[in-house]
């Protein structure tokens, strides 16, 4: 899958999502330290990290952080791009260190990632969806190109601006908002290279 492209409030949090992960990867524990709230572009202190966070989550289910779901959790939060479960199935299995995640265990941690608010699914044209970061990355939005399916994120405070404005209106309370635009991307917009045949130089 295509990795959205990044500003620099977004290469801040990868490198963040990068240091959690080197520390989690040689099995210590990663130390508190900042993340960015998932509804402000400011960075904030986060009290916890995406695998403490997944941890309390499956304590309010009277689950437990299980060795395979910390792998799970460890090669999703590894770097910041858009992917879906055959995309992490396979990410798991080219691990050199031996350790197995059946396919199983990958969807229903996926499903629980996702209601524990640290993943949140993208449409795609094509009708499929992928997922993303959703704790500790900028609230953000995208534009889907509906010919090659890239996915553009992009962070505008107008429209955040907008958003706010009308719950206020409304008295809602906001947890978040989630903007989609659909269209053709600069690349597929692009003119094709004609090459000139001998008899058009005449």
């Amino acid at each position: 899958m295509k990795s959205g492209k990044l500003d620099e409030t977004g290469r801040l949090a990868l490198c963040r999502y990068q240091e959690f992960a080197k520390v989690s990867a040689i099995g210590l524990t990663p130390p508190r330290s900042p993340f960015f709230c998932a509804t402000t572009l400011r960075c904030v202190v986060g009290e916890l990290t995406p695998l403490e966070k997944f941890r309390e989550f499956l304590l309010t289910k009277g689950e437990r952080l299980t060795r395979e779901r910390s792998i799970i959790v460890e090669e999703v939060f590894a770097k910041h791009e858009h992917f879906d479960a055959e995309d992490l199935i396979a990410r798991v299995a080219r691990d050199k260190t031996g350790r197995r995640v059946s396919r199983a265990t990958v969807y229903r941690a996926l499903k629980l990632l996702e209601d524990a608010g640290l993943l949140r699914k993208v449409a795609r044209p094509n009708g499929s969806e992928v997922y993303e970061h959703d704790y500790g990355y900028p609230q953000h939005d995208h534009l889907i190109c509906a010919k090659c399916g890239e996915l553009i994120e992009f962070t505008n405070e107008a429209i955040s601006a907008i958003v706010d404005k009308i719950c206020n209106q409304h008295g809602f309370n906001k947890s978040g908002h989630r903007l989609e635009v659909y269209g053709i991307c600069a690349k597929c917009n692009a003119p094709p290279n004609r090459r000139h045949r001998k008899l058009d130089l005449v």
